[in-house]
């Protein structure tokens, strides 16, 4: 298994592999016409390519054999909610593997590049949102040192409105 930062020649792969992902996660939790939707405005190649254009949005891949099976998104900035605000936070955006790849380790990869990074760039604190119902990913949060901050805010899927959670953890650059 092996990172590779994802390139804009990469769009494609991604755009395929974020509304693959996406798609496996939350299908049955939102009427079909808002799931294609929603894929359709946040996943598709312009999209993608402007988000990869961006110089503080980085995007990063789990490759096995060179076949990316797993993302990441990080990017820098507290503006999420309040609470953040004293600190050098890095947002954990996205995070997602294919389902046939949960349980080998995949995510817990990406985390550990998640937290080189952040201790190498001197964050303070790594923070996300994570739904609701997605106990699977809370209870991995949880395990790696995440916790619930008691703030949540709306992800609607469409008109379908989901509830995420925010979770955060304190690095050891915080003073």
């Amino acid at each position: 298994m092996k990172i590779r930062r994802v390139v804009i020649e990469d769009a494609e792969i991604l755009s395929k592999l974020a509304s693959k992902t996406f798609y496996d996660t939350f299908k049955g939790t939102c009427s079909d016409k808002d799931m294609d939707d929603f894929l359709h405005e946040y996943y598709n190649l312009n999209q993608v390519k402007l988000e990869l254009s961006n110089a503080d949005d980085y995007f990063y891949f789990a490759e096995i054999d060179e076949v990316p099976v797993g993302y990441i998104r990080i990017m820098g900035g507290n503006t999420g909610f309040d609470g953040l605000q004293k600190f050098n936070a890095l947002e954990l955006k996205r995070l997602y593997i294919l389902n046939e790849f949960h349980g080998k380790g995949v995510a817990q990869f990406l985390m550990n590049f998640v937290f080189d990074y952040a201790n190498e760039k001197k964050y303070e604190v790594i923070w996300l949102g994570v739904w609701e119902f997605n106990f699977r990913a809370q209870n991995f949060y949880k395990k790696i040192g995440f916790e619930d901050t008691g703030f949540k805010h709306p992800f609607p899927i469409g008109n379908t409105p989901q509830t995420d959670l925010w979770y955060w953890k304190l690095l050891n650059n915080y003073q």
